[in-house]
């Protein structure tokens, strides 16, 4: 098993842009089902102590994923993710807003561009999050994305070791 996997993040403000390049020691197939179905999503998307549930996901360009960050308390942090490009198993791309419990958008948003790719069994994913607003950038910056994505990273990779041993 590969340990020295790359995990690339960085943060450039100028551009309002963050770039993720995060490889895994799973095939293709199971990484992209990974990043867009809602069922295996939800098992990792979320930093502990949150959990995540969907409420709809249409994967498809044009349709949506509609979906809660939940504290242990209960407390819910809703977004909405519209797929704007779907090249199965290489590349998607989505538009993402905050939201409250009715769907009601709070913009502005940011679009997040996935590639994926594999070689040798290693599945490298790279993420661009362009911010509308440099306002937007750093309040998720504030809020731990940062911190959050690389805890919900972790998940993932175990999620995967789970998924690939079936």
């Amino acid at each position: 098993m590969k340990s020295d996997l790359l995990f690339d993040f960085t943060v450039d403000k100028p551009s309002k842009t963050v770039v993720i390049t995060r490889e895994f020691n799973a095939e293709l197939p199971l990484v992209w089902d990974a990043f867009t179905k809602a069922e295996i999503l939800d098992q990792w998307v979320a930093p502990k102590p949150f959990s995540a549930k969907t409420k709809y996901m249409n994967f498809e360009v044009g349709g949506r994923r509609f979906y809660a960050m939940v504290s242990p308390e209960g407390q819910e942090r809703w977004s909405v993710q519209e797929y704007t490009s779907i090249t199965p198993k290489t590349n998607f791309k989505m538009y993402n807003t905050f939201a409250d419990e009715n769907e009601n958008r709070q913009l502005p948003g940011s679009d997040w561009d996935y590639v994926f790719s594999e070689q040798d069994g290693i599945t490298t994913v790279n993420i661009t999050i362009f911010n509308e607003s440099l306002e937007r950038m750093e309040k998720m910056i504030e809020m731990g994305f940062v911190q959050g994505f690389k805890m919900t990273i972790d998940n993932l990779e175990m999620v995967l070791e789970n998924l690939s041993q079936r």
